[in-house]
């Protein structure tokens, strides 16, 4: 039994070329998908282009350009029981947002969530009827930031007090 030579044809269009995931011609074969992959990609902001004479790539002129930080509209929800912690919290990301020259609005100071329980105080139904009242009060402050998300983890990277739950919200604008 003969090994056999394994060929596959080569694709006939630039698009059918793109296509191609898998593709196994030759070196210069090769060299062509990726010179078509590199000048037709609108991903691609190389400066260079390919040349069509000889395969080379010739400089154009233009200087590089850096790629700009995407800002994101950030909202950091800030929710405890406990309200003289949780104004310690927003006291220290305001002053910590501040310090980097960012834009911020906030805190917002949501309603504050009251959850009531009214229960009989004997576990029989017997005796008089006294009730107890047990009731949870939940705090909540909303800030808004403009800012790229590296900038926001070392904000958040503070010490924040126990009892304060943190929920951060990327938006892009």
């Amino acid at each position: 039994m003969g090994m056999k030579n394994h060929v596959t044809e080569k694709p006939s269009s630039i698009h059918q070329r793109r296509r191609s995931r898998s593709y196994s011609g030759g070196l210069d074969a090769l060299l062509l998908l990726l010179t078509h992959r590199c000048s037709l990609s609108p991903r691609n902001k190389s400066v260079r282009k390919p040349c069509r004479s000889h395969g080379f790539f010739k400089d154009t002129g233009k200087t590089p350009v850096e790629p700009e930080v995407a800002i994101h509209q950030i909202r950091i929800t800030l929710t405890s029981r406990n309200v003289k912690s949780l104004e310690k919290v927003c006291a220290d990301l305001i002053r910590g947002v501040k310090e980097k020259n960012l834009k911020v609005k906030g805190p917002v100071r949501m309603p504050t969530k009251t959850l009531r329980i009214t229960t009989r105080k004997t576990p029989c139904g017997e005796g008089s009827k006294t009730w107890d009242r047990f009731q949870m009060r939940i705090h909540k402050r909303l800030i808004d930031l403009h800012s790229p998300s590296e900038i926001v983890k070392q904000i958040t990277s503070i010490s924040i007090e126990p009892g304060v739950e943190v929920e951060v919200t990327i938006a892009d604008t």
